[in-house]
């Protein structure tokens, strides 16, 4: 979402690096173009005009103009205020004291409120909470059943709600029911709505005032830019809500809402939609955004990312084959389906420091994750002998897997080429000792001169 925001920025502060010392007008010059940038990326224009303003200040001080390397300190200027202007703080949800605890979506139609209940609702049983659904939408055809359909793909209970049933009594029972049932937690999914219709927002606040809830969360689509900002400040300005949730985040929107409706209408950015299935929702962390924006990778969440989808003891098995040798093409599969939970390659790319700033990548073409389902339908057309032993698919195995998986025999083969490459690059790090990659031969061991740490 923040690659044209993130390259604008790297070519202003490259400009900064050249220079030994910087002056005022230096320093005005970049900020002339870092506004131009953030207007380009449909930041609102006032938040613009306090955040340039806000880092000139800071960054025609002493400090910077006498530091050693002036450019640098530019660029933590620049990103303590990212911070700042993407909240600061990370937002946890609220749950209270009160149990069932009530968090409350709304927003606009389509802006993906049925599919984040669900979300959430995934995300909190992992924490070990018992979650709720409650659907509430009865304009919109099928969104009940939706709602169905998604808690059951993540085995969450669902309030047995009704299109003929009026929203406000369906969430007033559904909280009772929650409580009687001894849930802790209940997701009321409700009908999306303009933010000018009175009629429909009125009901939203009976909605509120009917069940008390812990947490109001306004669904924003991140493609529709600036007005998301709108919809947020008018939202909060009936409902009084308490964060935010951006929706299509992986999606290649200029970013603008992100970085404007924090500041627009106080209200943080809690959560952040990062694609289709139900496992992409992330905590919106606003320094580990800055840092992604600034072309500094996010090492922490793709840590997290990491532990999230890896199974420690599968991680166990997959070291000792290794170490003996016997890392099979059903071994290979196991880790690109490992790598496909983690989000689409993009992002996990987007997640290294400095990677996109590398030629060879920014050349290259992006990621197509298509590939990866093709590997997958390759190696699963084999037979459990042939992953175990490739050595033995000859020409008419070949023919037969491409057959069975959709694919050509050219594709049969570049994936018995990679599996066989990385074979033997997991060979040369494995090495014998000392030798290591160093193609095998063992390191000499130097005499020590006599005399010396004896």
């Amino acid at each position: 979402m923040f690659d044209n925001l993130s390259d604008r920025l790297e070519g202003v502060f490259k400009k900064l690096r050249g220079h030994g010392k910087l002056s005022k007008d230096n320093i005005k010059d970049a900020m002339r173009e870092v506004r131009m940038a953030l207007l380009e990326a449909d930041v609102n224009f006032k938040v613009v005009k306090e955040f340039v303003a806000s880092v000139t200040e800071k960054a025609v001080g002493l400090e910077v103009l006498q530091s050693l390397s002036p450019g640098q300190q530019v660029i933590k200027v620049v990103h303590e205020a990212l911070i700042d202007l993407l909240g600061g703080e990370t937002a946890e949800l609220q749950f209270g004291g009160q149990s069932p605890a009530v968090i409350l979506m709304v927003g606009l139609q389509g802006s993906g409120k049925t599919t984040s209940s669900a979300k959430i609702a995934k995300v909190l049983k992992k924490r070990g909470r018992r979650p709720y659904l409650a659907p509430a939408d009865v304009y919109r055809p099928a969104a009940i059943e939706q709602l169905r359909v998604l808690a059951e793909s993540v085995e969450v209970p669902v309030h047995p709600s009704k299109a003929e049933h009026d929203p406000v009594d369906i969430c007033r029972n559904a909280v009772l029911a929650a409580q009687h049932e001894n849930y802790d937690t209940v997701i009321i999914d409700t009908a999306g709505r303009l933010h000018v219709d009175q009629d429909l927002m009125g009901e939203l606040v009976r909605i509120k005032e009917a069940v008390c809830p812990n947490e109001i969360l306004l669904v924003a689509d991140a493609m529709t830019g600036q007005d998301a900002v709108t919809v947020a400040d008018k939202f909060h300005q009936e409902l009084d809500i308490t964060g935010v949730i951006l929706s299509k985040m992986d999606g290649d929107a200029r970013g603008g809402a992100a970085l404007s409706i924090k500041k627009v209408t106080q209200c943080p950015i809690k959560l952040v939609g990062t694609g289709e299935d139900l496992d992409s929702l992330d905590v919106f962390h606003p320094d580990r955004m800055a840092s992604r924006i600034l072309g500094m990778g996010d090492v922490l969440s793709l840590i997290e990312k990491a532990e999230d989808v890896v199974d420690k003891k599968q991680a166990e098995r997959l070291s000792k084959k290794l170490q003996k040798n016997t890392f099979s093409l059903e071994d290979f599969r196991d880790q690109i389906q490992q790598i496909k939970k983690m989000g689409s390659l993009e992002q996990i790319m987007g997640m290294i420091p400095g990677l996109n700033k590398m030629k060879q990548i920014k050349d290259m073409p992006k990621p197509d994750e298509r590939e990866l389902v093709k590997i997958e339908a390759v190696i699963n057309s084999m037979t459990p002998k042939e992953r175990r032993s490739y050595q033995i698919i000859n020409a008419n195995r070949r023919k037969r897997i491409a057959a069975g998986s959709g694919t050509s025999v050219q594709d049969v083969n570049k994936v018995l080429k990679s599996y066989s490459e990385m074979l033997k690059m997991m060979k040369k790090m494995r090495g014998p000792k000392f030798g290591g990659a160093m193609g095998g031969k063992k390191m000499k061991r130097r005499k020590r001169p006599k005399g010396l740490f004896r």
